[in-house]
C-alpha cells in the first residue's frame, strides 16, 4: 500500500472546512491507478469550466445558468449512465468518467457540482436511498435533479422512488418517515463516504481483496470514528493473509465494542488467525 498516496488522501480529508470533494474523489482512484495525475484531471475540469464561463455574463440569472450547465453537460458533452455495465468500478473513477462520459449518479453529481460552482451555482449532493441526487436552491424554490439525466423530479416521483426502500426497511405506518428527511443536503464527507462504499460493495461482491483494501484504507482515514470500518479492514487483511495487521484491527474492534453483535464471530476469526501465526 503506497503510503505516499494515503498520506496525500489524509491531507485532503482531515478538515471539514474547505473539504476539496472533487480532488479527494479523483484521488480515490490512485489505489487502482497509481500513476494517475490528479492535478491533470482537475485541469481538464477547469478547461470545461472555462468554456462554460464564456457563456455566462453577470446578468445571467441562476435559472439560466442552470439551463446552460445542463445543456453543456448532458447534450453537448453527452454525460450519462453506463447502461451496459452500470456496476463497473470505473464508473466511480472520475478520470474515467470524464474521458468516457459514463458514470453512476454520484460520480456524475460530483462533476456537475464542480462545474456549477465554477459558474456561481451552489449545487449540493443529496444521499437519497439507492439513487444519489442533486439539490439546488433557486428563487422559484428547491429543485431536486437526477444526476443521470439532469431531469428535475417532482415530489410524487421522488416518493415513488422512495417507497420500495421504506417498505424494505419497514418504515411504514406509525414509523413512516417523511420525504423531506431524505432530501437534506449531504456534507462533503458524507458524499465521499457513500462514494467509497459503492466501490467497497462492488469489490466485495467480486472478492477483489487487494482493490478492496485500497478502498477500505481510505474509509478508515475518512471516518476515523467508525470502529466498524477498522473491523472491516481487519477482515480484508485476513483474506489477504496479512495476519498481524488483521489481528491488530480485530482486537481493537473488540476492545472498543466488546458487546458488539458480531463479537463472537470476530473472536473466532482471531482464534483462527492466532493459530495460523503460530504455524508460520
Amino acid at each position: 500500500m503506497p503510503t505516499q498516496q494515503l498520506d496525500y488522501f489524509t491531507t485532503l480529508v482531515t478538515e471539514d472546512e474547505h473539504f476539496p470533494l472533487t480532488e479527494a474523489a479523483i484521488a480515490v482512484a490512485q489505489h487502482a491507478y497509481p500513476d494517475l495525475d490528479v492535478q491533470g484531471v482537475l485541469d481538464q475540469l477547469d478547461e470545461l469550466g472555462n468554456k462554460l464561463k464564456a457563456r455566462i455574463t453577470p446578468d445571467t440569472s441562476p435559472v439560466q445558468r442552470l439551463q446552460i450547465l445542463k445543456h453543456f453537460f448532458y447534450a453537448e458533452l453527452g454525460f450519462g449512465p453506463n447502461p451496459n455495465d452500470f456496476y463497473a468500478p470505473e464508473n466511480s473513477y472520475l478520470h474515467y468518467v470524464l474521458e468516457n462520459r459514463r458514470g453512476i449518479p454520484i460520480s456524475l453529481a460530483i462533476l456537475m457540482m464542480e462545474l456549477g460552482q465554477q459558474i456561481g451555482l451552489k449545487i449540493r449532493g443529496v444521499s437519497f436511498p439507492n439513487h444519489f441526487m442533486m439539490r439546488i436552491s433557486l428563487q422559484q424554490g428547491e429543485v431536486i435533479m437526477d444526476p443521470l439525466t439532469g431531469e428535475s423530479l417532482s415530489k410524487n416521483q421522488l416518493q415513488e422512488m422512495l417507497d420500495p426502500y421504506l417498505d424494505a426497511k419497514g418504515y411504514r405506518g406509525e414509523l413512516s418517515l417523511p420525504l423531506n428527511v431524505f432530501l437534506r443536503a449531504s456534507s462533503s464527507r458524507e458524499i465521499l463516504s457513500r462514494f467509497l462504499r459503492n466501490l467497497k460493495m462492488i469489490y466485495s461482491e467480486h472478492e477483489r481483496w487487494e482493490r478492496l483494501l485500497g478502498i477500505q484504507e481510505r474509509l478508515v482515514i475518512l471516518l476515523p470514528d467508525s470502529i466498524e470500518e477498522i473491523r472491516d479492514r481487519g477482515l480484508i487483511f485476513a483474506q489477504l493473509e496479512y495476519l498481524r495487521p488483521a489481528l491488530e484491527d480485530m482486537h481493537r474492534y473488540l476492545s472498543e465494542v466488546p458487546e458488539a453483535e458480531d463479537a463472537s464471530d470476530i473472536r473466532e476469526h482471531i482464534a483462527t488467525l492466532e493459530s495460523q501465526t503460530k504455524l508460520h
